[in-house]
């Protein structure tokens, strides 16, 4: 049987190479054990809208409830945020989401939610890996006989979801932008929910699909062209928003169909809460956000701590300290009044609310942004190579051989998870290796699209050398 090992955000592979009931079967025991070492007795179980969804989940529930444990299980296809939500509500031990996210349609899998509504802990993590069995047991009780015994309970989380959002927000103010919206589910998980709470938008891929029409349901502008062109081409539209496969991550495009990154959406984020909500608190970010952030948290008065790379870091100190804005550079953002889970329907929300009540457009409350901390643009390249030679890169850099991008010298070098090389206040290179691919990720920062593209050219050239 082959290892189980869980990535940034939980355990991933191909159906039917890796991810097989027997494999699903392995990890849910190990699951399982952990919880009775830690006392815990009830989980709440949920999938997106990936092949084999509810009979994965269903597997879940049945090895769960041979140890005891009880399951609130889904009723239909959720989002992550939907299931992290629901454990918090119905005060579960733990959450379950059968999910691969953003990855292409052949993947699934498998992502660990603690009681406070948010990933897991790293440690938490490393405790469920080290009890997963070699091998499952040979058999397991039947659904009907889970639910005889009384440790099945359905539970419908897109309800509890919206009924929360619909409390939170004012949904009547939202509604004028809704009517000037655009969303693309890309056949994910926010699909109902987005034709609920948008009911006046256009919409994009909010059908059940689980092939995905093949393309990964990835947020970013080169997945984006249909949802781009129209929004470009209809001048009523003035906001274009789209989610991942289970929902959590968010892509913006402006009413120009121009694409708005999670640099800018944080910063947009960060300006709303303090200056027009009167909000404070600290700010978390991971390493390859903008240093903007930085900026504008210094001139708000605000702390800002950085972590490596992975929500999961964030999420766990939303747990301990009074954060009003976290993000990471990957369109996994959590903002203060919600719980600490990344969720791309939300932050949409709180950008339409934020367009509401100022009567302004994206770009125009971009400009704002601007006006504080100077316009900036960022742009990230993910190079594949030979493992050999990605290592080799890293060790150049470990080993502060990295002078000059091109020809301009390096001013200042971080190295939290991976390495930022400044050529100037406001211009870096930075450099972080896949820790499951052949890939070096290259990313930069400069104040125009232009000049971002030249640095990222020399650094490829200079890294490769």
């Amino acid at each position: 049987m082959s290892d189980i090992k869980f990535g940034t955000d939980g355990w991933r592979a191909i159906i039917a190479k890796d991810y097989t009931i027997e494999n699903l079967e392995r990890i849910s025991e190990g699951t399982a054990k952990w919880m009775l070492l830690k006392k815990m007795k009830q989980a709440v179980v949920g999938y997106d809208c990936r092949f084999g969804g509810k009979m994965f989940s269903e597997t879940v529930v049945r090895v769960f409830g041979n140890y005891g444990i009880k399951c609130m299980l889904s009723t239909d296809f959720v989002s992550t945020p939907m299931v992290s939500l629901a454990a918090v509500k119905t005060k579960s031990d733990l959450g379950i989401v059968i999910t691969a996210s953003h990855n292409p349609p052949e993947y699934n899998g498998f992502k660990l939610k603690s009681s406070f509504g948010g990933p897991s802990s790293p440690d938490d993590v490393a405790e469920v890996e080290s009890l997963i069995p070699g091998s499952a047991l040979v058999s397991f009780p039947s659904i009907a006989e889970i639910q005889e015994a009384g440790l099945l309970e359905y539970l419908d989380m897109e309800t509890m979801y919206l009924d929360h959002v619909k409390a939170s927000f004012d949904m009547a103010l939202i509604e004028k932008t809704g009517a000037h919206l655009a969303y693309d589910a890309m056949y994910g998980a926010g699909q109902n929910a987005g034709r609920k709470l948008f009911s006046k938008a256009k919409f994009l891929h909010c059908d059940f699909n689980p092939s995905f029409l093949g393309q990964a349901p990835e947020p970013i502008d080169r997945n984006l062209g249909e949802l781009k062109t129209l929004v470009a081409g209809d001048k009523n539209i003035l906001m274009g928003l789209a989610n991942d496969g289970d929902a959590d991550r968010i892509g913006l495009y402006d009413e120009d169909g121009q694409f708005v990154d999670s640099h800018h959406i944080l910063l947009l984020l960060l300006q709303y809460f303090y200056q027009y909500k009167k909000m404070t608190g600290n700010v978390v970010i991971t390493f390859s956000v903008t240093d903007k952030m930085k900026k504008m948290a210094e001139i708000f008065g605000l702390p800002v701590e950085v972590t490596k790379i992975g929500f999961k870091y964030i999420a766990e100190i939303m747990t301990k300290q009074d954060v009003l804005v976290g993000g990471e550079e990957s369109g996994g953002l959590a903002v203060k009044g919600h719980i600490p889970e990344r969720d791309g329907i939300w932050i949409g929300l709180v950008i339409m609310e934020y367009m509401a009540l100022t009567g302004k457009s994206i770009k125009q409350l971009i400009q704002d942004v601007y006006a504080l901390v100077g316009s900036f643009y960022c742009d990230r390249d993910d190079l594949h190579l030979t493992n050999e030679k990605k290592i080799e890169v890293m060790e150049r850099c470990k080993a502060g051989q990295i002078t000059k991008i091109g020809d301009r010298a390096v001013v200042k070098t971080e190295d939290l998870d991976g390495y930022k090389f400044y050529v100037s206040d406001d211009e870096f290179i930075m450099v972080r290796a896949s820790g499951t691919e052949p890939v070096l990720r290259v990313y930069g920062q400069a104040p125009d699209y232009t000049k971002v593209r030249v640095l990222i050219e020399e650094a490829k050239k200079t890294l490769l050398s």
